[in-house]
């Protein structure tokens, strides 16, 4: 019942917010510039999402080895690919994170599993908010809203601050924490986080394809741009596009559907250019993940035994 009731609210968040983002943009001029869509655009944007997922998978297969356990590549890409169909199927991302960890604790064990799927999480948006702090100086000069600016130095800063204090809860006076299970966990998966901190060779490999991550995400947004022969130019996109992708962290949506429709649309009015552009990049970079998202529930359907049918059903997940 409670599950019900969080993806009905989930779902009239998300159809809120994408009535509030059509009703300040134009419509006939969004629709207009989608009839006139460049297909090889679309079609360099989709190799390029499917490229970041190859990275996605590498980057979690060194955070699981991270955690003590062996990892196949290929069995990290499946994994991926069908995380990423949970994503677009059930509210916010966790559901993905979900048959994650039911997928790799099937495997090794649950505590492998829940730890390298929290690390990835956490890496990923300390990584993103450090992106989005570095480009601050010329963010903030392109962005003169003050609403905007107050967004921009309150949640990169915010995220970094977060994964700083996820880390510190690895100390070992805090050994308060250790006589609950929740923080005692918590605490076994920082003192992870610290390791790779301390390890200049995986801290490189594995922020360095996070920064990669999000690079991807940067072009994919402006390849949706040009596709349509919005004015947005890259470096703009690398602007505008992380912080937007960082709010729409927050599973409030799903998906974040709705959500980073709004967002997109006020970074673009914020920069001076076209609310409608920043509605139709959004429109375009969920529907590649979509597709992606359809891609990896033929994975699904074709592959899962009968093992990970019963694991997902037992989470609350759809089996296929």
């Amino acid at each position: 019942m409670r599950k019900a009731l969080s993806l009905i609210a989930k779902t009239a968040v998300s159809a809120l917010l994408f009535y509030f983002a059509l009703k300040s943009v134009d419509i006939a001029t969004v629709k207009g510039r989608l009839s006139q869509i460049d297909a090889r655009w679309i079609a360099l944007g989709l190799v390029l999402l499917i490229v970041q997922l190859f990275v996605l998978a590498l980057r979690w297969k060194l955070l699981v080895e991270r955690c003590g356990a062996p990892f196949a590549l290929a069995q990290a890409l499946r994994f991926s690919m069908i995380a990423g169909f949970f994503n677009q199927t059930l509210p916010s991302s966790v559901g993905g994170d979900a048959i994650r960890i039911w997928l790799v604790g099937k495997m090794t064990n649950w505590r492998v599993a829940a730890y390298s799927v929290l690390l990835d999480r956490v890496v990923g948006i300390v990584a993103l908010a450090i992106m989005v702090v570095a480009c601050l100086p010329w963010t903030l000069e392109l962005v003169r809203n003050p609403i905007g600016r107050a967004a921009l130095l309150v949640t990169g800063p915010g995220c970094i601050g977060a994964g700083l204090l996820f880390v510190v809860l690895a100390w070992e006076r805090l050994r308060i924490l250790q006589h609950w299970s929740p923080t005692r966990h918590l605490a076994a998966a920082a003192a992870v986080a610290l390791d790779v901190l301390r390890s200049p060779p995986a801290l490189a490999s594995i922020f360095g394809l996070s920064f990669l991550i999000h690079f991807f995400t940067v072009l994919v947004a402006w390849t949706a741009a040009r596709a349509v022969g919005a004015n947005l130019p890259l470096v703009y996109s690398l602007y505008l596009v992380l912080p937007v992708i960082l709010v729409t962290v927050v599973p409030i949506s799903i998906a974040g559907w709705g959500l980073r429709e709004g967002a997109m649309i006020a970074a673009f009015g914020y920069a001076g250019l076209p609310p409608s552009d920043g509605l139709i990049v959004s429109l375009l970079f969920g529907a590649g993940y979509l597709l992606l998202g359809a891609a990896g529930g033929i994975v699904w359907v074709l592959t899962a035994d009968r093992g990970e049918r019963g694991a997902a059903s037992a989470a609350g997940l759809p089996t296929g």
